[in-house]
């Protein structure tokens, strides 16, 4: 069966908000087994809301919409949909009930414009809206399926989940289960050469690498009947990629790179501490995101300057002379300075030009390095990184994380 989801809303096509609606709808419906080809995005215009509607029910059996339930007169969606399906809008009694509780419990008066709310496509499913006052419905005409929600994520969501899900379900055929591999340290273009002979036989499961900012996901999606017969077919072939790529893989489903580093640590109970200067606190917030964190994580540094480096971290001034700020020398004194200074098990440090301007020809922009000093122990990494400031401040706080974690499994 397939489906296609309609975004309504002016704000959406002008980008004053994120229409995160749609990825929800088609993980969900992919779940189900029910397959989305098309995605759109309409303004509150009728006429062109009317003209998708024909385009989108002469390819899907289902039409979900986003959005235009409100009480102004620019929201427009059931009043389209019910003209599309020839439907009259009559009152629904318990529905105008919830909206007037609604607006009592604010102290506020109920308007008219409010109780078109409360009108629904006659011989419409009515879908309660527990966190708004812009209930949904589902019109069942003609052989096809047009299922009307709010734009608001938090009453979108959870009515989808609570009414929409239980109403499809009937239509199942199947389910697709995927599992999403994290992978840091290796290009997608790479990664997908290493697994070319997976990729060019795949059938059931199927295997679909993603390019995200400083990593690559791997995705593999079986279909089957049942979520256990799925993992099934889904477990072989990870094995398989997990045998050719290694350390490589550092996590898997939504877990950050942060957050797994964070766990490592605190497992191994193994006391940390930072010093930046090109990321200039971002490896230190990073880490701060992980709930528990205060277990291991002792004192994050920001030594911009040389004079913080020697003050805060006792790096030497004849190393800053000879080698300057940005070195493998340097950085290493920075990660063993911080992990002195804060009685650590582990510091590490991050020094680079990040641009836009302070590049040489020999040391160009985007130019980093990332010391590390594990009781006793010192390491250093020397990178060069494309892209704006920000990109290069990011992809450094990616690196350092991704080489203490490469590190700490050695431990």
């Amino acid at each position: 069966m397939k489906a296609e989801i309609i975004a309504v809303g002016t704000e959406i096509l002008l980008g004053d908000i994120i229409n995160t609606n749609a990825q929800h709808l088609s993980k969900s419906l992919a779940d189900m087994g029910i397959f989305v080809y098309h995605q759109s995005v309409i303004g509150d215009n009728s006429e062109r809301l009317t003209e998708e509607l024909n385009t989108s029910f002469k390819r899907s059996d289902i039409v979900i919409t986003t959005g235009g339930l409100g009480p102004t007169t620019d929201d427009l969606t059931k009043e389209v949909g019910s003209t599309y399906f020839n439907k009259k809008l009559v009152l629904h009694r318990e529905s105008l009930d919830k909206i007037e509780y609604f607006f009592k419990t604010l102290n506020r008066t109920l308007t008219e414009n409010n109780k078109k709310q409360a009108y629904f496509p006659e011989g419409s499913i009515v879908l309660a809206n527990n966190h708004g006052t812009a209930p949904g419905c589902i019109i069942e005409a003609n052989g096809k399926i047009l299922i009307l929600l709010p734009g608001p994520p938090k009453e979108n969501k959870p009515m989808f989940e609570n009414y929409v899900v239980p109403y499809l379900r009937k239509f199942h055929q199947g389910i697709l289960i995927s599992k999403t591999l994290r992978i840091c340290g290796v290009g997608e273009s790479s990664l997908a050469t290493q697994i070319s002979h997976i990729i060019e036989n795949q059938t059931n499961p199927t295997i679909a690498p993603y390019a995200k900012e400083n990593e690559v996901t791997l995705r593999i999606t079986a279909k089957a009947s049942n979520r256990e017969d799925a993992c099934k077919l889904i477990s072989p072939v990870e094995h398989e990629i997990r045998n050719i790529l290694g350390d490589n893989i550092y996590g898997e489903g939504e877990t950050p790179l942060e957050n797994v580093v964070a766990q490592m640590l605190i497992e191994k109970n193994l006391s940390l501490s930072t010093a930046e200067s090109c990321t200039g606190g971002l490896l230190s917030g990073s880490l701060v995101n992980y709930p528990g964190i205060s277990k291991i994580f002792m004192e994050g540094c920001v030594t911009y300057s040389n004079e913080a480096k020697m003050k805060r971290l006792g790096v030497r001034k004849e190393t800053l002379e000879t080698y300057g700020a940005v070195s493998e020398n340097t950085a290493i004194e920075m990660a063993k300075g911080v992990a002195k200074a804060s009685c650590t098990d582990i510091g590490i440090s991050t020094t680079g030009i990040a641009g836009p301007d302070g590049g040489t020809d020999e040391k160009p922009v985007g130019l980093v390095y990332i010391g590390l000093y594990i009781k006793g122990k010192t390491y250093v990494k020397k990178l060069s990184f494309p892209g704006d400031r920000q990109s290069v401040r990011q992809r450094t706080v990616t690196s350092a994380l991704d080489f203490l974690r490469r590190k700490l499994l050695t431990i």
